[in-house]
């Protein structure tokens, strides 16, 4: 019997320290208040690339990265996917698709109060494909989990 206790206090610790790493952020878009997450049990982070070259956007794993706009130099960012306030992803499920809401804030040029404007983007995953699409243009090839 107190082996059982053990091993569901184990659990229950292990549960709830998966749960408590995925942090949220509140940012404030001109629609309002959001929440967002740079963990959604995909590998989202790394480099998208448009036709295999520039211009790309780079996820970090921090929350950071690159957007880069057509004919434009790379600017820094932060960055994290919408959410709900407990961190759990928002997204839309297709056949063989999930479509979530990529809110992304320039930081090279933010003014000096530290105010500007956070932009949503379209990213979607393709489970058939095994790809990554950030507007639908720049890709990333991904490898799914065995845990999955």
């Amino acid at each position: 019997m107190k082996f059982k206790n053990l091993l569901s206090i184990a659990f229950l610790l292990f549960v709830m320290n998966g749960v408590a790493q995925n942090s949220v952020t509140t940012i404030n878009a001109k629609d309002g208040t959001h929440h967002i997450t740079t963990i959604i049990d995909y590998p989202i982070t790394g480099t998208y690339l448009y036709k295999g070259a520039e211009p790309i956007v780079e996820l970090k794993a921090n929350g950071t990265g690159i957007f880069q706009l057509h004919d434009q130099p790379k600017t820094t960012m932060v960055w994290g996917m919408e959410c709900k306030e407990n961190g759990e992803p928002k997204f839309k499920k297709g056949f063989d698709s999930a479509t979530y809401t990529l809110w992304y804030q320039n930081t090279s040029s933010l003014t000096p109060d530290g105010n500007e404007d956070w932009t949503a983007v379209q990213f979607s995953i393709h489970f058939n494909k095994l790809k990554m699409y950030i507007q639908g243009e720049r890709i990333k090839d991904y490898v799914e989990s065995v845990e999955k």
